[in-house]
């Protein structure tokens, strides 16, 4: 019995720092809606700069003067990005503000390795805590004790705050309704930079704290930032209770799960977070979302199929794309191959998110499936290439048909924490099922038939698979499939008063996303000839994020330049420079701000505003003829 009390303090210990960054997320969210990626990096941050100022000044004062001194820099810091970057994307649609913090993200680890080195870094103990406590023969650390107690103290302030104070009835008003809040004369921009410092605060300091308990790393950003999304959607997003309830559920379930349910362990906060969103949609205590924001432009242009000369273009290019073995070595036909397969992965995700207003983000959960079912066939079941490449997607159909079977009865951010949540349950399969899948190990030696095994004539089978794999999404688009899920997209009200099932074209369009980027994983595993549970990770699923923001979420097939660009900026980056996150991740941000509207569908505008002008031109030339006659 002292055992576990014992395990349920440190439980308790753990939810306290996690409950200081939940709730900094969540007073964010509920404020200015922003989903801040960036988050765990500020948390990150505020471990650094802590332990750098711990160990420089001695004693208790130094000690936990430099904890405060550290989150309050942070904070200026956060207050410098939100008025530099966050405020130019407010009414942006929540997958451009993910994307962008996520940008910083990627800056930020860089940064990281780049000033305080890669290696790990071990902070001193903490004064006026260094022993531990006896609990029938059990060790409590007293500093975790002091941690419990932190935690109701910090969410008390907190109520207090928000509920007697002037500051924070006005953030509760912007949490209701911030169009009266501004209508009734409050700056929005400096309540919406204080409510953002005020949580990055959080963050830093919950970061901070944890250097006597665990070393500080540069991989420490996206470990913490997963379980706060967790603790955000479970609790509800916008609510301080619900983000302590949250914490403290999440952490105990971490405590005593490895103890009870040791082979699920990693999933079962999954679990919870997928039974909470399907049951209760908006969270414990949280409030029904409002209706999303639109893509801007999504309506501007309405899409067409091609041209003629359009699609004599397109097939120059693709025949361009096939002459490259003549004139290219085995590395670049290779490079190729992989750009040919994310091609695949993005024009599904693209799918979705454009065709189908459904943003994913765990959609490489179905790109690992397809890849896993292709090295099952081939090394259990022993079937031949071509047998594993048509049924090895199939896994892929069968996972997405029942995640999106729950996925597609929400919307917006509870629809993609809920892809989120499916997503890691996978990957926690694939690394803990270690007869099965090989866990971290892996499954090898997923080689193609000598027929498909040279570099050039993989090459040529990617390619082929990519160009089929487009063409029919683009099919499907301008088909009456195609058009009842736009107008499900468009408006669920009416398209439901006109007979047509939104929810079934919902999860049928989430079917055929999943199928196609289960073919692009098929292809992936046999380029690598090896699959491990990173193939369906988190980086992998916002990588097709990116390359879907990057060719342009308004175009029919953007993903395809997307993908492109992406995937070889990427590849040359690493080859080039050691700090390619830096450098990839200040291009995210660029393109976000300064082109939301992606490649082609920057390129698009362009064209369309030339052809109005063009059209508009000739009428006033032909009054300017007529008037001179």
């Amino acid at each position: 019995m002292a055992f576990y009390v014992v395990q349920f303090l440190t439980g308790l210990a753990s939810a306290a720092s996690l409950f200081l960054v939940a709730s900094g997320l969540s007073i964010i969210f509920g404020v200015t809606r922003i989903v801040n990626f960036a988050h765990g990096a500020f948390y990150m941050l505020g471990a650094y700069v802590a332990f750098t100022l711990t160990e420089r000044f001695s004693g208790a004062f130094g000690f936990w003067g430099g904890i405060v001194v550290a989150a309050l820099a942070v904070a200026v810091i956060g207050v410098l990005v939100e008025m530099v970057l966050l405020r130019r994307i407010y009414h942006s649609p929540e997958l451009f503000q993910l994307l962008a913090t996520f940008g910083l993200t990627l800056m930020v680890e860089d940064l990281v390795v780049l000033i305080w080195g890669p290696d790990d870094l071990v902070g001193r103990r903490a004064p006026g805590f260094k022993g531990a406590i006896d609990f029938f023969g059990q060790n409590i650390p007293s500093y975790d004790l002091f941690l419990i107690v932190l935690g109701p103290v910090v969410l008390g302030v907190l109520w207090l705050l928000f509920q007697r104070t002037r500051w924070g009835v006005l953030v509760r008003a912007a949490t209701q309704d911030r169009d009266m809040v501004a209508a009734l004369g409050v700056n929005q921009k400096w309540l919406f930079t204080s409510v953002f410092a005020l949580g990055v605060f959080l963050a830093a300091l919950g970061g901070a704290l944890q250097i006597p308990r665990d070393a500080v790393n540069h991989a420490m950003d996206l470990r913490v930032i997963v379980e706060v999304f967790v603790v955000v959607v479970i609790g509800g997003l916008g609510s301080i209770i619900g983000a302590f309830v949250a914490a403290v559920l999440v952490s105990e379930l971490n405590a005593f799960g490895i103890l009870i349910f040791p082979k699920i362990s990693i999933i079962l906060v999954f679990l919870v977070m997928a039974v909470v969103l399907i049951v209760r949609p908006w969270g414990l205590f949280g409030k029904p979302e409002a209706p999303a924001r639109r893509t801007p432009g999504l309506t501007v242009n309405p899409w067409r199929p091609l041209t003629m000369n359009e699609r004599l273009a397109a097939i120059a290019v693709l025949v361009v794309a096939a002459a490259l073995p003549f004139v290219a070595g085995n590395y670049v036909l290779t490079v190729g191959s992989e750009i040919a397969i994310f091609v695949i992965f993005a024009v599904s995700l693209h799918f979705l998110m454009s065709v189908g207003g459904l943003a994913s983000f765990g959609h490489a959960a179905y790109f690992g499936l397809g890849a896993y079912g292709v090295a099952l066939l081939a090394k259990m079941a022993g079937l031949p290439m071509i047998a594993c490449l048509l049924l090895g997607p199939l896994l892929g159909l069968v996972g997405a048909a029942v995640f999106g079977f729950f996925a597609v009865q929400l919307s917006g951010v509870y629809f993609a924490m809920l892809t989120l949540a499916f997503a890691q349950i996978v990957w926690s399969i694939a690394f803990q099922w270690v007869s099965v899948t090989g866990g971290d190990n892996g499954i090898l030696g997923v080689w193609p038939e000598k027929w498909a095994a040279s570099p050039s004539h993989f090459y040529w089978l990617s390619l082929g698979i990519a160009a089929l794999a487009v063409v029919i999404l683009r099919i499907i688009v301008f088909s009456p499939f195609g058009f009842a899920l736009r107008a499900t997209r468009d408006s669920p009200l009416r398209s439901e008063a006109v007979g047509i099932n939104g929810k079934r074209i919902q999860w049928t369009a989430f079917v055929i996303a999943g199928t196609v980027a289960g073919l692009a994983g098929a292809l992936f595993a046999y380029l690598k000839g090896s699959v491990f549970p990173d193939n369906m990770g988190i980086s992998l699923s916002v990588d097709a994020l990116v390359m879907v923001l990057l060719g342009g979420v308004e175009t029919v097939s953007g993903a395809v330049v997307g993908a492109i660009v992406y995937k070889a900026l990427n590849i040359w980056l690493v080859s080039q420079t050691d700090l390619s996150k830096l450098v990839l991740g200040g291009f995210v941000v660029l393109i976000v701000v300064a082109f939301p509207k992606g490649i082609v569908g920057t390129l698009e505008a362009l064209m369309h505003r030339r052809r109005k002008s063009a059209s508009t031109a000739s009428p006033l030339l032909t009054s300017r003829i007529e008037t001179a006659e």
